[in-house]
């Protein structure tokens, strides 16, 4: 992995300064050298956003307070799997961090626009993640290309993206949506999810992780 240290627009975030967020947020510590690989994203992100516009929050510590941190706690809540679609990735939230806290688990991280997805390339370069990156629609990705969950945060038209996302779950896997209480409500009447966690997202007032399981048709929707 490449050294954090930037030749444009610095961070003064460390390593021990993203460690020390995630302590004090009651999660899990991270593994070995994850807290280094979010330094290293940071930089980047930082870099790439004087032009890009991935992220309205600019201030570095703001950005591990309200991005990182709520993105590594639904890693640590997510079930065993071992691949997951982030869709609508954006700036790569929350799938980088998953790549980065679960390396265990295969990321594709689903971004349409082109300057995003070459963002997002360079970052699964510098860092060295278990990640690809799909640039096109995620309607128009292979019908039988399925994943163990699929995550959406901060996506337009939440209800209906969660429609289209539900279609690439694979039987019994998972969906992990960012939300709040007002989304939430709506994103119940989902027929094909059983919704197993509303998680109160760390540091918002009205953020709920919502993680669901999609029902198996041949086995019916559970009584």
């Amino acid at each position: 992995m490449a050294a954090t240290r930037d030749s444009g627009i610095g961070s003064s975030v460390t390593a021990g300064d993203i460690d020390a967020a995630v302590a004090a947020a009651g999660l899990s510590s991270l593994p070995s050298g994850a807290a280094e690989r979010f330094a290293a994203y940071l930089q980047l992100l930082l870099r790439w956003n004087s032009r890009l516009n991935l992220t309205a929050v600019r201030e570095p510590h703001e950005i591990v307070r309200r991005h990182f941190v709520e993105c590594i706690q639904c890693a640590q809540i997510l079930p065993s799997i071992k691949t997951l679609l982030d869709f609508g990735s954006g700036a790569g939230l929350p799938g980088i961090p998953i790549a980065i806290a679960r390396p265990e688990i295969r990321v594709t991280l689903g971004e349409s626009q082109g300057k995003k997805a070459a963002f997002l390339r360079e970052v699964m370069r510098v860092l060295s993640l278990n990640v690809e990156v799909y640039d096109g629609r995620i309607e128009k990705m292979p019908a039988d290309n399925t994943f163990d969950a699929v995550t959406l945060r901060a996506v337009d038209k939440m209800a209906e993206a969660c429609r289209v996302a539900i279609q690439k779950v694979s039987p019994d896997g998972w969906l992990a949506v960012f939300a709040t209480a007002s989304t939430a409500r709506g994103l119940e009447q989902l027929p094909e999810i059983s919704w197993e966690k509303h998680i109160p997202i760390v540091g918002l007032d009205d953020g709920l992780l919502l993680i669901g399981q999609k029902q198996n048709v041949s086995r019916g929707t559970p009584a």
